[in-house]
């Protein structure tokens, strides 16, 4: 479905695919569990979901003869930590605008993990106090400004690289890997689990498992807390990319799966039962999650698996997106472990 789009490889190649056989036994042996290692997929800055989309954005920002890539999150955004990594790759300039999405506890918070790593990485940093919202930002097209008033030419990226036209292709790829690993496995898997915030992961795989009929067994954990403008946005993706691959066929509302009630209390600010999953996964696999991606949908997984919302039997495919490195602006909330 991608052969017509070109691909700037920044991956080592399809990621590992792992049987979590103590968290499944833990949990009662009623399904499988594995997980997708996409925080394994690169050696840029630990690596991340992200790059599967960036793969497919980069070659048009070269073409654009952009000197400077302009992306924007949250203080402890792992796609911006990823456009740094890629800038520094492709030698651009890059300017992030990092907003305060979330009420963090750490007074450290904005000096550690993922925008210490920008840093270093020689991103230019802008603070900018505004909380957190999926769509377009002011902040965001003021640096895009800045960029042209001093002479650069810059390159737009959206927040998780989702509402770029070519946002949803590196997750149409991502179905298209899973389908080669599953020959090679024996078995397909029922469900797929996956965060899902500014959507362009979701998006992608629902139209990469469209192609096979498995697109309403991809289950987005919302960790937005904005479901019903997560959901549009998704959608809006979804039915973007599958106009942009030839998909042939209308993807509609009840195609995109969100299940909205575990981004409690709000997004980025992990709930208890959020600190319990990321340590169930630490204690029982060695497999370390963010608490605001992985542990919301390694929360929600394991609430399903509780809850028999996958039928007995069921081989559930947990895909980690590698946020890993935001969990050092958390240390407050995991000072005791």
């Amino acid at each position: 479905m991608l052969e017509k789009f070109e691909r700037y490889p920044l991956t080592f190649g399809p990621t590992h695919i792992e049987k979590l056989d103590r968290l499944s036994k833990h949990l009662g042996g009623k399904v499988e569990i594995y997980a997708k290692r996409e925080d394994c997929n690169s050696g840029l800055a630990f690596g991340g979901n992200k790059l599967r989309k960036l793969e497919y954005i980069i070659p048009d920002a070269i073409a654009s003869d952009a000197d400077t890539l302009v992306s924007i999150g949250g203080v402890q955004s792992n796609h911006t930590r990823m456009v740094a990594a890629v800038a520094a790759r492709i030698g651009m300039k890059c300017l992030l605008v990092q907003e305060s999405w979330v009420p963090h506890e750490d007074a450290v918070y904005d000096r550690v993990g993922n925008i210490l790593l920008s840093r270093i990485m020689g991103a230019e940093v802008h603070l900018v106090d505004e909380s957190f919202d999926i769509g377009i930002r002011r902040s965001w097209e003021k640096a895009l400004y800045e960029v042209k008033a001093r002479g650069g030419i810059p390159y737009a990226i959206p927040a998780g690289a989702s509402v770029h036209p070519y946002g949803g292709l590196g997750y149409v790829g991502f179905a298209e890997e899973l389908r080669a690993q599953e020959k090679q496995l024996g078995f397909a898997f029922d469900f797929i689990v996956v965060c899902t915030v500014t959507g362009s992961t979701h998006a992608g795989m629902i139209v990469g498992f469209a192609n096979d009929g498995r697109h309403r067994n991809v289950i987005g954990i919302d960790a937005s807390a904005t479901p019903s403008q997560t959901k549009a946005q998704v959608l809006d993706i979804a039915q973007n990319t599958a106009e942009l691959v030839d998909l042939g066929m209308e993807l509609v509302e009840d195609d995109v799966v969100l299940l909205e009630e575990y981004a409690y209390p709000c997004y980025g600010i992990p709930s208890p039962e959020t600190k319990d999953a990321i340590r169930l996964s630490a204690r029982l696999e060695g497999m370390i999650i963010d608490p605001v991606y992985e542990g919301k949908s390694m929360q929600g997984m394991i609430d399903l698996i509780q809850k028999s919302f996958f039928a007995k039997g069921s081989r559930v495919l947990f895909t980690h997106l590698g946020g890993a490195p935001a969990i050092n602006g958390y240390g407050y909330t995991f000072r005791n472990g």
